[in-house]
């Protein structure tokens, strides 16, 4: 005697599982892959090739309790790291875990020609004057970029400003220990209603994050900037120069800084 047919809602139920089947074999295959890739994307960006020096270079790397440290320079009274305005309070004083002072906030850079009630600043930090037990004699001209390596500043380097920076230009950065590289895709005023007002920022084709903030931003291999915002996720970052010059600092460009 022959089996009976399957009736028709059976085979409906046959082929949705046999789909089911399918779509989920699918997804796990695409999961395994994305994980293999964000695996390999990773040690990519942070399997540093070099070590640390005692002190650290925060120049281009975390610095504890304030973000990403930028470059350093010199003030009027001492050796400075800049650090980005939205993550450090000017007057107030930075220390370690332990208790230890690492340096005390200098003002942000600041604009007076600006609309009444509005912030603008001509780029997006302030100085951490650093506590001499801090201060990496001997390695102030150098930016550290992780898995990217240490580059030292040449003698007279001058930081980057606004016009010296074009689209196409090649921006790397290492903010969070992710070494990421990209290329320069605008630069424009940044006018939020409510935000801080830039003259310029430049964004470039680089995922960003909570954290990167800070971070010491090379162009064509030049000091040009530090990360200032997160634009549709892309990094935006406010130029070197006008910032130096507004808060009267000297970006080192020797190893003492002299």
């Amino acid at each position: 005697m022959d089996a009976p047919r399957a009736t028709a809602p059976r085979r409906l139920f046959r082929a949705a599982l046999r789909t089911a089947i399918v779509v989920l074999a699918t997804i796990v295959v695409v999961a395994a892959a994305w994980f293999t890739y964000l695996r390999f994307r990773d040690r990519a960006q942070t399997d540093r090739t070099t070590a640390r020096f005692e002190p650290p270079v925060w120049a281009g790397q975390n610095v504890p309790g304030a973000c990403s440290g930028g470059f350093y320079a010199r003030g009027a009274t001492g050796i400075v790291l800049t650090i980005v305005a939205h993550c450090a309070e000017p007057g107030t004083t930075l220390k370690t875990a332990a208790g230890e002072v690492i340096g005390t906030f200098g003002p942000r850079a600041q604009l007076t020609e600006c609309p009444t009630d509005r912030f603008c600043a001509p780029s997006d930090f302030l100085a951490l004057e650093l506590a001499d037990r801090w201060i990496p004699w001997g390695h102030l001209d150098m930016v550290d970029l992780g898995a990217g390596g240490y580059r030292t500043l040449a003698p007279g380097t001058r930081a980057l400003a606004c016009g010296d920076i074009h689209v196409g230009d090649r921006v790397e950065v290492d903010g969070r220990e992710h070494y990421r590289t990209g290329s320069v895709t605008a630069v424009a005023p940044y006018q939020y209603a409510s935000d801080t007002m830039f003259p310029c920022m430049a964004v470039a084709d680089i995922e960003t994050v909570v954290g990167d903030s800070g971070g010491a931003v090379l162009v064509d291999g030049q000091p040009a900037g530090v990360v200032s915002r997160s634009l549709g996720g892309r990094m935006g970052f406010t130029p070197l120069a006008e910032g130096l010059e507004n808060l009267g600092l000297e970006l080192c460009t020797t190893p003492n800084c002299d």
